[in-house]
C-alpha cells in the first residue's frame, strides 16, 4: 500500500511535465515552427502544364514535417552567428539584383546587404532571408538538424492529396500571395496578415513572394521514370530545383504547385529563399549539426 501511495504521486508528476514527443528533434535547433504531412499519395504534376512537370501520377510519401514559413533574416542570422557561416554571395563579392528592368550582379550585395551597401537585413527580421543559393540553404538545414525538402515533398505540401492548382485552390486569386502586382518590388514579412494563404497542410507562402530551393537536382524528364514512392531526384546534375515563384514574377503559372525550375546551385538573388522539412521519425540529427570547420563569427550579427 505504502509503495502505491509513493508511485502515484510521482505519475501525477511525471504526467504534469510536459512529455517529449516526435515533435521535439524534429523542429531542430531554430525552433521554426513546423506542420505534419501525413503518409500517402498525392496527385504529383500536371497534364496541361510544361514538358518537365508531366506525366501527372500518383506518388506515395512516408510522412515529414516542413517549416510552416520560409526561413528568415532574424533565424539565419542566428545561424551565422552560431557557425560563422559565409554565404556564396559573400565569397564571391556580391549577388544579383534588379536595376532598371534588368538583373545585374551588384558588388556587396548578400543575405546582409539583400540589394547592395546601405540596404540592411536588420530591419527586415521576419523577411524570408535572401541572396541564398541552394549549397547556403542546404548548409542551415543541417545546423538546424533538419533538410531540404524533396521536390515532391514540397508539392504535396503545397497541393495536397487532391492535385490542387494553387496553394489555396483551383482558381486563380491574385490577393491570395505576394507577386509583381502587389508587392512593390519588394519581398514581404513571413507573418503578415495581408495577401496571404495556407496550404491544404497550413504552410504559408507556398506560391509567391520568394521561390523556395528544394533538395532534387533538376532533370526535364525525370518525371517520365521516377519511383512511385518516395522519390529523391536524379543521383546528380548541374541545377538544383526551385519552386514556388516571387514577389518579381507577374506570369500567373509560375505560382502553380506543379512548376518547377533548375538552377545553378551555387547563385542566389533577391527572389530565391528556402524552408527546411524533416523525416517524421526524425532521422535527421536534432541540435545544430556538424559545422566543426567552419570559422568562429568574431563579430555580432543580431542587434
Amino acid at each position: 500500500m505504502r509503495l502505491w501511495i509513493l508511485i502515484l504521486p510521482l505519475a501525477l508528476i511525471l504526467g504534469a511535465c510536459p512529455a517529449s514527443t516526435a515533435a521535439d528533434p524534429i523542429a531542430g535547433s531554430d525552433g521554426a515552427p513546423m506542420v505534419h504531412v501525413s503518409a500517402g499519395e498525392f496527385i504529383m504534376g500536371s497534364k496541361n502544364g510544361r514538358e518537365d512537370e508531366k506525366p501527372r501520377r500518383r506518388v506515395y510519401l512516408e510522412e515529414f514535417y516542413i517549416d510552416k514559413y520560409p526561413v528568415t533574416n532574424e533565424k539565419f542570422a542566428r545561424f551565422v552567428e552560431s557557425s560563422g557561416y559565409v554565404t556564396d554571395a559573400e565569397k564571391s563579392g556580391g549577388g544579383s539584383v534588379f536595376s532598371s528592368e534588368m538583373w545585374i550582379v551588384k558588388r556587396g550585395s548578400s543575405w546582409k546587404s539583400p540589394t547592395g551597401p546601405g540596404s540592411s537585413y536588420r530591419n527586415r527580421m521576419k523577411h524570408p532571408v535572401v541572396q541564398i543559393s541552394w549549397n547556403d540553404a542546404a548548409a542551415y538545414c543541417r545546423w538546424a538538424g533538419k533538410r531540404l525538402p524533396t521536390e515532391a515533398e514540397w508539392e504535396k505540401t503545397a497541393r495536397g492529396t487532391d492535385g490542387l492548382k494553387y496553394a489555396w485552390g483551383n482558381s486563380w486569386v491574385g490577393s491570395k500571395l505576394i507577386w509583381s502586382r502587389n508587392s512593390g518590388n519588394q519581398v514581404h514579412p513571413v507573418d503578415r496578415s495581408y495577401s496571404t494563404h495556407k496550404s491544404p497542410y497550413g504552410a504559408m507562402d507556398m506560391a509567391g513572394n520568394v521561390w523556395e530551393w528544394v533538395q532534387d537536382w533538376y532533370k526535364k524528364d525525370y518525371y517520365r521514370n521516377a519511383p512511385k514512392s518516395n522519390p529523391k531526384g536524379p543521383n546528380s546534375g548541374k541545377r538544383r530545383v526551385l519552386r514556388g515563384g516571387s514577389w518579381y514574377d507577374a506570369r500567373t503559372r509560375y505560382f502553380r504547385a506543379a512548376e518547377r525550375m533548375g538552377i545553378n546551385p551555387g547563385e542566389g538573388n533577391l527572389v530565391r529563399g528556402f524552408r527546411c522539412a524533416n523525416d517524421a521519425r526524425g532521422s535527421a540529427p536534432p541540435g545544430r549539426g556538424d559545422f566543426t570547420n567552419f570559422p568562429a563569427l568574431k563579430r555580432r550579427l543580431l542587434p
